[in-house]
């Protein structure tokens, strides 16, 4: 009698996956024996350590997973990011370990430009706050006054996926468009009509910017005090990037003294941030918690890409999504 091959075992710790899209699971769990954490909060360190020992997968969310988490995880092999990026995961060390790192680009692209364009419009017409104040009782019209969109420019930082959807939503409302990202995209500007200046010609003209780059060295407090100076005092800030790359004190000291007219948050540097946040005090501030890549379409394309690439990878196939694919020449995938 032929033993039956024994199940890798895959730890679950992202909160998300499965939630929504019970097929992701069910698909991992054919060929794998699958253990998730309690959902709740992002797990501590020697939780995670624990939690890990054993595995050969991990599906992960926003939890860190360190040089520290990695090392003591001698029989994992491959790392699946539940997200678009992988800024919480030790890449580097990963890939020296001979360790697989996937992720989900673009999956989100077009939920996350939709939530941009509803944020723009909550600003420029004040919906929120004319939403608490009707509910309340009052009735305050003239208090609400708001702007069109047409006419106006927006900067947008990072002309990627997200910020070339952003781009082409906004052309509808006869917004301008302008961008600045390190290396120049010339055939996304004449598809999209968006015109390339530097980043501060950018802050100085733009009547709303949105913040579309991915966490890096490089773009970690990107806009902090100086950069909050050259905007216009009528403009406004979107950010549903990174809370790392907006420094938050000066931006709400920028809004605090209406130095720019206002602000959408959809990240934090801490999140979720303390109750006592500084920016949920002021009066000219939406904030949300984290939701922009929330649309049931966009939740099951990450988790069926999730769930694919682990799946082809303990089948000893190659992933299509891989953060460090140098690792794929080490390995005997076909």
């Amino acid at each position: 009698m032929i033993a039956k091959r024994k199940k890798s075992r895959v730890l679950i710790t992202s909160r998300s996956f499965g939630r929504f899209c019970k097929d992701a699971e069910e698909l991992v769990a054919g060929v794998a024996d699958v253990h998730r954490v309690p959902r709740g909060a992002t797990m501590e360190p020697d939780k995670l350590m624990n939690a890990v020992k054993g595995a050969k997968g991990l599906i992960v969310g926003a939890d860190k997973i360190s040089r520290e988490v990695i090392e003591d995880a001698e029989e994992l092999r491959i790392i699946a990011r539940h997200g678009i990026g992988f800024d919480n995961i030790d890449v580097k060390f990963a890939t020296q370990r001979g360790i697989v790192v996937t992720y989900t680009p673009h999956v989100n692209a077009d939920s996350v430009a939709d939530f941009t364009l509803g944020l723009m419009l909550s600003l420029a017409r004040k919906i929120p706050w004319s939403h608490t104040s009707t509910q309340a009782g009052r009735w305050e019209s003239v208090k609400f006054i708001g702007n069109e969109l047409s006419g106006k420019t927006l900067g947008i930082l990072g002309l990627g996926e997200i910020g070339s959807r952003v781009a082409s939503r906004a052309s509808t409302f006869g917004i301008k468009v302008v961008y600045y990202q390190r290396h120049r995209d010339e055939r996304r500007e004449k598809e999209l009509n968006a015109r390339y200046v530097p980043l501060r010609e950018l802050l100085g003209m733009s009547d709303f910017l949105s913040i579309h780059v991915p966490l890096t060295d490089t773009t970690r407090g990107m806009i902090g005090e100086q950069e909050l100076k050259l905007m216009k005092p009528v403009s406004f800030l979107i950010n549903t990037a990174r809370g790392q790359i907006v420094d938050e004190n000066a931006l709400y000291a920028a809004l605090r003294d209406r130095r720019i007219a206002g602000a959408a948050l959809d990240v934090y540097v801490k999140e979720p941030p303390v109750i006592d946040f500084s920016l949920f005090k002021l009066d000219n501030v939406i904030v949300t918690p984290h939701i922009a890549a929330y649309t049931h379409e966009a939740i099951e394309r990450m988790d069926m890409t999730v769930a694919q690439d682990l799946v082809l990878f303990l089948q000893n196939k190659r992933p299509q999504h891989v953060a460090n694919p140098e690792v794929l020449e080490q390995l005997d995938l076909t």
